[in-house]
C-alpha cells in the first residue's frame, strides 16, 4: 500500500540568542511559504547554532509529528494550541506519521529530492532554555516523542505544498520507537544492541553508541547532554 503524507509545514530557522546567557541557537523554526533548495546539508536558509551536535549530512532534516503538540500542551499544562510547529526545532511537520510507524532506512520523495530516515533524536539541554524548564530535554527523551532525522540521498527543490511519498522500506522491523527504546530504556540489551550495530541504514554515530555499550558493558551518562551547564 502506498504511503503519502502532505506536509503541514516546511520550516527553517536562523541563529538567535537563547536563554539568559544568550547562547546562539536556531532551535526555533518558522514556516516558509516558497520552494527551497534541499542539499545534503539541509534546507536553504536553515541554520544551526552548534554544528558539532546539530546538522550535518546524517541530520539534514528533522521531522516532528504535528499530533505530538496536543500531547505536550496537556503534559506541560499549556492552553490549547499555544505551541506552534517549529517549537522543537523541526524542519518538517506532518500529521499521521510517528515514531512507531517510521522506520530507519525509510526512503521518501519530497518534491524533487529523495531523503532517507537516518536516526532518531537525542535531545539536548538547549530545549531547557527554549521552554524555560530545567527538565524539558529529559521529558522529551522519556516521552519518545522526539521525532527523527533524514539524510539527503538526492538533492532537489521542496515546497510547502509537497507530499512525502514512501519509496522503499528496507528495515520494516526497526521503527524509530524501537531504536529509542534500545537507547533510552533498555540500554544494555546485548541482542538488541548487536542488531542495531548491524543496521547499514542507521547513522554511524548511533551504530557507534551500540558498539561502545557492547564493548564497555555500560550505558553512557545522559546528564551532560540533558542538563543545562552551570551559568547558562
Amino acid at each position: 500500500m502506498s504511503q503519502v503524507y502532505p506536509l503541514h509545514g516546511l520550516l527553517v530557522g536562523k541563529k538567535v540568542p537563547l536563554g539568559p546567557s544568550g547562547q546562539l541557537s536556531a532551535i526555533a523554526k518558522s514556516l516558509v511559504f516558497e520552494p527551497l533548495r534541499l542539499s545534503e546539508r539541509g534546507l536553504e536558509g536553515d541554520e544551526q547554532g552548534d554544528m558539532v551536535r546539530h546538522g550535518g549530512v546524517e541530520k539534514a532534516l528533522h521531522h516532528v509529528p504535528l499530533q505530538h503538540y496536543g500531547c505536550w500542551e496537556q503534559r506541560l499544562g499549556l492552553p490549547a494550541k499555544s505551541l506552534a510547529a517549529g517549537a522543537f526545532g523541526e524542519n518538517i511537520s506532518t500529521r499521521g506519521l510517528d515514531e512507531s510507524s517510521v522506520c530507519v532506512g525509510d526512503t521518501w520523495t519530497l518534491g524533487s529530492a529523495v531523503i532517507q530516515v537516518s536516526q532518531g533524536r537525542q535531545p539536548c539541554w538547549k530545549l531547557n532554555l527554549r521552554f524555560s524548564r530545567a527538565d524539558m530535554a529529559r521529558l522529551l527523551q522519556e516521552s519518545g516523542w522526539s521525532g527523527w532525522y533524514y539524510r539527503v540521498l538526492q538533492p532537489g527543490v521542496v515546497a510547502p505544498q509537497d507530499e512525502l511519498k514512501l519509496l522503499h522500506r528496507p528495515q520494516p522491523g526497526w521503527p524509530i520507537a524501537r531504536l529509542l527504546r534500545a537507547l533510552h530504556r533498555d540500554g544494555l540489551n546485548h541482542a538488541e544492541l548487536e542488531r542495531m550495530e548491524a543496521l547499514p541504514e542507521l547513522a554511524p554515530s548511533w551504530r557507534a553508541i551500540a558498539r561502545r555499550r557492547l564493548e564497555l558493558g555500560a550505558v553512557e551518562d545522559f546528564a551532560p547532554r540533558l542538563t543545562t551547564p552551570s551559568g547558562l
